[in-house]
């Protein structure tokens, strides 16, 4: 009866390998970008991805994403967002093949964002399925950011 209890303890408490291999590709996913390299980004999400971007029109397969962001990589355009915070989740053992995550990002232009989304591993390792970017809108601004989008001044 111990033997089972300590082996769930050492479980509960030994780091998840899944958890650090998800993170390492939002990191560099982010690297990526960073450095304007649009092989290595394009190359962390999936053929069927979707990616959500901050504007209501951005909700792009991965082929339109490529073609937004392509041209800003090749001019040497990045844009960077690290992750202050992250919490990421496997899915249960059963499968051990989907994870979610959601970050607290910090970007020099906007602030804090968030990022969120959902990755698939495949045989090549973790790739990104959907990636969602948002801004963090205080509650007690949010009235004067929607009056803003609705055009009211």
């Amino acid at each position: 009866m111990l033997a089972p209890l300590l082996a769930l303890a050492l479980s509960i408490q030994a780091p998840d390998p899944a958890v650090a291999e998800v993170a390492a590709v939002l990191d560099r996913l982010n690297a990526a970008s960073t450095a304007a390299d649009g092989d290595a980004y394009f190359a962390l999400f999936t053929p069927d991805a979707r990616f959500v971007g901050t504007d209501a029109t951005e909700h792009w397969t991965l082929a339109e994403f490529r073609a937004y962001a392509g041209p800003h990589f090749a001019r040497g355009n990045g844009w960077s967002y690290p992750a202050a915070e992250r919490t990421i989740t496997i899915a249960p053992i059963d499968c051990r093949c989907i994870a979610w995550f959601e970050e607290k990002l910090s970007n020099e232009s906007y602030g804090e964002t968030r990022g969120s989304g959902v990755l698939r591993l495949t045989a090549d390792g973790w790739r990104i399925e959907q990636y969602v970017l948002s801004f963090a809108v205080p509650n007690d601004r949010a009235r004067q950011v929607v009056e803003v989008i609705r055009g009211a001044e």
